[in-house]
């Protein structure tokens, strides 16, 4: 019951934290998106005036927040700024696409992090290779492997499309490849200290053939720190988002995210960086009540 309440207490501590950081980090920069818009139209400062007045964007800074922290105890996200839609609206229409690119990723991820972890334990040829990808995983930035991925697969190759909703599979493999070198560390890690366990040498002791010692063993006990790394692999996800969707023009959450920033439309960048403290939450307690169910000890 108190393990209950504790965890109620940091999701909302979370919710609030997230909230209130895009709230004011957001109002550091000066200007906004009605001034934005409207002095590019030509408008009069007596009609930005009028509007700015009308979205309360004039009131005191306190009673603003005051007003945002109420309409998300109502769960109010608010209305754009740009065009007067409820944010909540806006950010599920784009959810889909996001959601898509997301899980495939992960997937992807998972799959091939642990595979790259596994090989990279053992003092083999391939282990070296397998050490190398991981290394590049971790170290060359997403923008560049993105780009480089657009020009041989693309431009070079001519194998697949490098913009629109339906060109999933470049921006997934791209998002995935980068997503996998945290999962492999921490597998090929892991792996690394099992084996030097007393119940793999009994294993071994036992006749078993290396295949079995591996899968039925060292695996089932090395593979549960990775449970913890991929949820947050997948809350992480977000930032990856952003650059991905707007490096293959993808509709999504990350370019609405980018373009609501620099838009300086407010309400949408708050609802998104809500969104993501919501997913970023339920992963690390559906990590948590994985790790219980794998590891009775826990």
């Amino acid at each position: 019951m108190i393990g209950r309440f504790r965890f109620i207490a940091q999701t909302l501590a979370t919710f609030w934290l997230a909230a209130t950081l895009a709230f004011f980090a957001l109002r550091v920069l000066p200007g906004d998106a009605v001034q934005a818009e409207l002095l590019g139209t030509g408008a009069s400062a007596e009609t930005i005036a009028e509007r700015r007045a009308a979205l309360g964007l004039d009131d005191p800074l306190g009673i603003q927040y005051g007003r945002f922290l109420i309409g998300l105890l109502r769960g109010d996200l608010g209305v754009s700024l740009l065009d007067g839609r409820p944010v909540a609206e806006i950010i599920s229409q784009q959810l889909a696409p996001t959601v898509a690119l997301a899980v495939s990723a992960l997937i992807m991820a998972t799959i091939g992090g642990i595979a790259l972890g596994v090989v990279a334990a053992f003092n083999m040829y391939t282990s070296n290779i397998a050490r190398l990808i991981l290394d590049l995983s971790l170290s060359m930035p997403l923008y560049w492997t993105g780009t480089l991925a657009i020009y041989i697969f693309a431009v070079q190759l001519n194998w697949l499309p490098t913009s629109g909703a339906n060109n999933l599979t470049l921006p997934a493999v791209v998002l995935a490849f980068h997503t996998a070198g945290a999962v492999g560390q921490v597998v090929r890690a892991s792996v690394y200290d099992t084996l030097s366990l007393d119940f793999v040498r009994t294993a071994r002791a036992k006749g078993l053939r290396e295949s079995q010692v591996i899968l039925r063993h060292v695996l089932r006990a090395a593979l549960l720190p990775t449970v913890t790394v991929i949820a947050l692999q997948a809350g992480f996800l977000l930032g990856g988002v952003v650059i991905t969707e707007s490096l293959f023009v993808r509709p999504g959450i990350g370019r609405l995210l980018l373009n609501a920033t620099l838009r300086q439309d407010y309400p949408v960048v708050q609802g998104i960086v809500i969104l993501g403290a919501l997913v970023y939450t339920l992963l690390n307690a559906s990590a948590d009540l994985a790790y219980h169910l794998l590891d009775p000890r826990v």
